[in-house]
């Protein structure tokens, strides 16, 4: 039984060490026969994009020439044309190749975040500084080399790349190969911190000089989470061949088939726990290919042999904590109905156009599923073009980082949040109020989602959050319902008790309206009014819920202030 290298991405290491290890080297094959200039390949995180980077780096670059024993055994090294010789062996070693990351831009300004890609791109230099030792560049270019380092202007920074590449090509007589890891990971920070405009900006002009006006460039590959839209990015690079989740080229390159976990089950003495394994870990689909595993959870669950959380706590998941916290109603409603087990229909943008994100539903879906917490159920295909999927959560340890995402919202700590639900339980109000305006006044700003919401949206945003709190503790003994009809109009919220022994609970939320109520205490009381006249009970007295059970909260909000009853 092999030794499993937790976190280890370095595929020379894991293959001189003799750790357990999944061929993907026929991913090598089919990249290389595609022909293709650019290529940029959008997988979920944890599904061995830097692994299958290293691969290529071992296996064409110049620094490992004659590391034929990295590969051997291994397909791509097997692999005969159709007269029976090798194919590729003549190639491993042949091509002078520029392997940059960006995975570790994680910073919370555009001045740290700026300075570290500058770091990054001096220490690629750095692996090249066999250039300056012979009279091979001028002075001047000698002079450019020396140049990059953490202090340097965003203009040099941006053709930094296109210009190593020229220097490579140069001093080995061959084009070059340029390899990019998670090229988004400091986009997706940009936009969760707020410099967006400054860090788009500056990958812009780097891609170009990197990948459009580069007349030294063999082949490149960019890998990332999301595929970013091409305005954003790549506006003018028309040589660009993107692969998302629904493409159906490298379909199990990244991840892990069925049929491989199950074989490594097997190995490991864990062939009984495959239905349950199913259960955790399957669920992603990449183009036709159905039933693919995270390969990180699978190597943990093997290492730890017990069944857990693995993936998802590899990462803060702050980018979709943010926007599902800042989604609006609609998306709020959707998130109850998929941790119910529900599933979504939806068209789907795979261009991921993150301006969009705090408008319109359809980007937030389609970065859930570009991240792997969707899955596509089914997809059909629409008269007029484009087609519509059926989505839903992916996996249980998805369903279980959504539920504990939302939770962590209203833990302040958790033991405050559980002495809420108690109070509301058995009708405390005080306690009610201590603690929702506790909550208001720390955490408000959090679900103050658009920039452009209206004041009457902010409340409501709130809201639907709370009720997923609610929903994630509650759920073995209410159905939470949010913004249903019953009556004569649409109630905002309805805990609808299990045990019909237990009270119904209706809560109706209304923002202070100064031309309307004097006070909070008034916007309450319309608030409960509304309860009243809109006979919001309807729907549980059709069902046998007695009057005398059901109590009706009214929560009225005026900026960060707080008043129920």
């Amino acid at each position: 039984m092999k030794t499993i290298s937790i976190g280890n991405q370095s595929f020379s290491d894991i293959r001189e060490k003799d750790c357990f290890y999944i061929d993907k080297t026929d991913f090598i094959r089919e990249w290389w026969e595609a022909r293709d200039s650019v290529t940029l390949i959008a997988r979920p995180r944890r599904f061995g994009k830097t692994l299958n980077m290293d691969m290529l780096n071992c296996f064409f670059s110049t620094e490992y020439a004659g590391r034929a024993d990295l590969f051997k055994g291994l397909s791509i090294w097997e692999e005969t044309d159709e007269n029976g010789e090798y194919a590729y062996r003549e190639l491993q070693g042949s091509y002078p190749l520029i392997f940059v990351s960006f995975a570790s831009i994680k910073e919370n300004a555009f001045e740290i975040a700026y300075h570290r890609i500058c770091n990054i791109l001096m220490q690629t230099y750095k692996r090249f500084r066999f250039l300056l030792e012979e009279d091979f560049l001028t002075e001047q270019e000698k002079k450019q080399f020396l140049s990059i380092d953490r202090e340097m202007p965003a203009d040099i920074a941006a053709d930094s790349l296109g210009t190593l590449c020229e220097y490579l090509s140069r001093y080995y007589g061959k084009k070059v190969i340029l390899l990019m890891d998670e090229y988004d990971t400091p986009m997706q920070e940009a936009y969760v911190n707020g410099y967006w405009d400054e860090m788009i900006l500056f990958f812009r002009s780097m891609f170009n000089a990197a990948f459009k006006t580069n007349p030294y460039l063999e082949r490149a590959i960019m890998t990332g989470c999301t595929r970013i839209s091409k305005e954003s990015m790549f506006s003018g690079l028309n040589n660009l061949r993107v692969v998302t989740t629904t493409s159906k080229i490298y379909e199990t390159s990244f991840g892990f088939t069925e049929e491989e976990v199950f074989a490594a089950l097997d190995s490991f003495g864990m062939g009984e726990q495959k239905e349950k394994t199913k259960e955790w870990y399957d669920g992603f689909t990449f183009g036709m290919h159905t039933d693919i595993y995270n390969p990180w959870s699978i190597i943990n669950l093997l290492n730890e042999r017990e069944f857990g959380t693995y993936w998802v706590n590899t990462s803060s998941n702050g980018l979709i904590n943010v926007v599902i916290q800042q989604g609006s109603a609609n998306v709020k409603q959707t998130m109850e109905d998929l941790l119910a087990g529900k599933s979504l229909v939806t068209d789907i943008d795979e261009q991921i156009i993150f301006d969009q994100l705090e408008y319109t539903d359809t980007a937030i879906w389609s970065l859930m599923l570009a991240g792997g917490y969707l899955k596509v159920l089914r997809s059909v295909f629409l008269p007029e073009g484009g087609y519509r999927y059926e989505l839903s959560l992916t996996n249980m340890e998805i369903r279980f980082m959504m539920r504990k995402m939302i939770r962590d919202w209203f833990r302040h700590p958790a033991a405050r949040y559980n002495d809420f639900i108690k109070a509301m339980l058995l009708g405390d109000i005080d306690a009610m109020n201590e603690f929702m305006n506790d909550i208001a006044l720390q955490s408000f700003s959090s679900f103050d989602a658009a920039k452009n919401a209206s004041e009457k949206d902010d409340p409501e945003r709130f809201y639907h959050g709370f009720v997923l709190g609610l929903m994630v503790d509650l759920s073995d003994r209410y159905h939470v319902i949010s913004n249903r009809e019953s009556g004569f109009g649409r109630y905002d919220v309805m805990l609808k008790p299990i045990n019909k022994k237990s009270d119904a609970i209706i809560i109706e939320f209304k923002v202070h309206k100064p031309k309307r109520e004097s006070s909070l205490e008034e916007t309450v009381q319309a608030a409960l009014e509304q309860i009243q006249d809109k006979q919001y009970d309807a729907e549980l007295v059709a069902e046998g819920v007695a009057k005398e059970q059901i109590r009706h909260y009214g929560f009225a909000f005026r900026g960060k202030e707080v008043l129920i009853g």
